[in-house]
């Protein structure tokens, strides 16, 4: 019994694979082509191809590393209704087409097609190669005159299939048929010319008939002349009167030929009328076709002058607010520079301002709350460069000799006594130094000397100068 389970599950098994592999072996209708992508092999370039299209085959697509779609070979009608296309002589017209495009089976236009196409309905393939047709009719209007477009259809349809089928090819697609319907433009261009050959044409015709039916009198006239001449001939052995008969006859030939004459002057004249007539009337057809295409041309040339002036003007105005903006820009940049300058310059002199009322406040309070005492302390510690700086004032004074000549006392002082006096008072006292600057030399510093204290001062100079 185990042993049937086994077996059947074995079989199951063997057969659920069978049907999964031959589930995966894909057939590839006639009107559809397969595409199988995913892990499908290397390109020619050595990297991995994209995808492998089949036509008209099979494949077998293994699990997990591929996968299968189908594009459609139906072929798509595109109505093309090309309004306004400009042309060589710049003259817009209308192209009414229809277009049929489908799928490409070729090698390498498939796998384009498989690129680009895969997973798209046949409506958006149909937009999608509309508006390439409609850029590549549009282009080939641009590069023929009006003449060929109408007259030498072959050559447009041609010029068109080829540029529209080199660029569908780029998508996969190819151009099976082009149908124009009909070519019209809005001056009456195309309009004239048909008049101009229709003109032409019943002018030819009128001159075939008029040429004809001088012929046919003419040959009509020859045969009876000859019958005449044979039977007056025949006549002029029998009757006496012949040379009557041949005067007669010769008389009635001179008339008959001028007459003949006459009409065929008429005839003559009358084709040259017409063919004047038909003349002046397409000539007449196109000076007024070449008017209205004048007036097309200035109109075209005057709007496009118009909308450059505009674009200019719209120009200059947008150039204007951006150089005003720039402007503006750079002034507040160098406004909030100049501010954030004289901000940190404050705030420096703010900080050096703040540190030296601390250093005051600490002098103050280390000289026990006394601002006179706090002031000795600083005089005390610059007392060494003011010293320093009234001895620099004479200190550069070069003096190789001096000569005195002591003509005795005078208000008793020396000559010599008032020479040192004189010199000591070339150096900036300090007592006037701190009057200059608004201030009060402290007491501790000394006082002010009097006169006998100054000349107690100069009496003991002479003396050691004596001595």
């Amino acid at each position: 019994m185990p042993q049937l389970i086994l077996t059947i599950v074995i079989v199951l098994l063997v057969f659920g694979t069978l049907i999964a592999l031959l589930s995966r072996y894909k057939k590839c209708p006639s009107d559809k082509i397969l595409v199988v992508y995913g892990m499908v092999g290397k390109g020619l370039s050595g990297g991995n191809k994209s995808a492998k299209c089949i036509h008209g085959g099979a494949s077998f697509i293994w699990p997990v590393i591929q996968s299968y779609q189908y594009l459609d070979l139906t072929p798509l009608s595109i109505e093309v209704n090309l309004k306004n296309a400009l042309s060589r002589q710049n003259i817009r017209i209308d192209v009414p087409s229809r277009f049929t495009v489908g799928v490409s089976t070729e090698d390498g236009i498939m796998q384009n097609a498989a690129e680009r196409l895969l997973g798209l309905g046949l409506g958006e393939i149909q937009e999608l190669a509309k508006d390439i047709i409609f850029g590549q009719l549009r282009l080939v209007v641009a590069t023929m005159d009006i003449e060929e477009i109408n007259t030498d259809r072959d050559k447009f349809l041609e010029a068109v299939s080829s540029n529209v089928e080199t660029e569908l090819k780029k998508i996969g697609l190819r151009l099976i048929n082009v149908n124009v319907t009909d070519i019209n433009d809005e001056s009456g261009y195309i309009d004239a010319l048909g008049k101009e050959a229709a003109a032409k044409a019943i002018n030819d015709a009128r001159q075939s008939v008029a040429e004809k039916n001088r012929d046919g009198s003419i040959g009509e006239a020859n045969a009876q002349r000859d019958e005449r001449v044979k039977v007056a001939s025949a006549n002029a052995t029998a009757v006496e009167g012949e040379n009557t008969a041949k005067i007669t006859v010769a008389k009635s030939d001179a008339l008959r030929r001028e007459q003949e004459a006459e009409a065929l002057r008429l005839a003559t004249a009358a084709e040259k009328v017409q063919l004047a007539k038909s003349l002046e009337e397409a000539y007449g057809a196109e000076e007024s076709a070449e008017k209205t295409r004048a007036a097309k041309e200035r109109a075209t040339k005057e709007a496009d002058i118009i909308v450059e002036a505009q674009i200019y003007k719209q120009k200059l105005e947008i150039e204007a607010e951006a150089q005003a903006e720039q402007t503006r820009r750079k002034a507040r940049g160098e406004a909030d520079a100049i501010f954030a300058k004289m901000e940190a310059e404050a705030r420096g002199t703010q900080e050096i301002l703040m540190k030296q009322a601390s250093g005051f406040t600490e002098i103050v309070s280390a000289a026990g709350g006394n601002s006179d005492s706090a002031v000795r302390l600083m005089l005390a510690d610059k007392m060494e460069n003011l010293v320093k700086i009234q001895v620099e004032a004479i200190k550069n004074i070069k003096i190789d000799k001096v000569t005195v000549w002591d003509g005795g006392n005078k208000d008793g002082k020396t000559s010599t006594a008032n020479f040192l006096s004189g010199m000591m008072k070339s150096i900036p006292p300090m007592q006037e130094m701190f009057n200059m600057a608004g201030m009060e030399l402290p007491d501790y510093l000394g006082k002010e000397k009097t006169e006998n204290s100054n000349n107690e001062e100069i009496t003991n100079v002479q003396n050691d100068l004596e001595q």
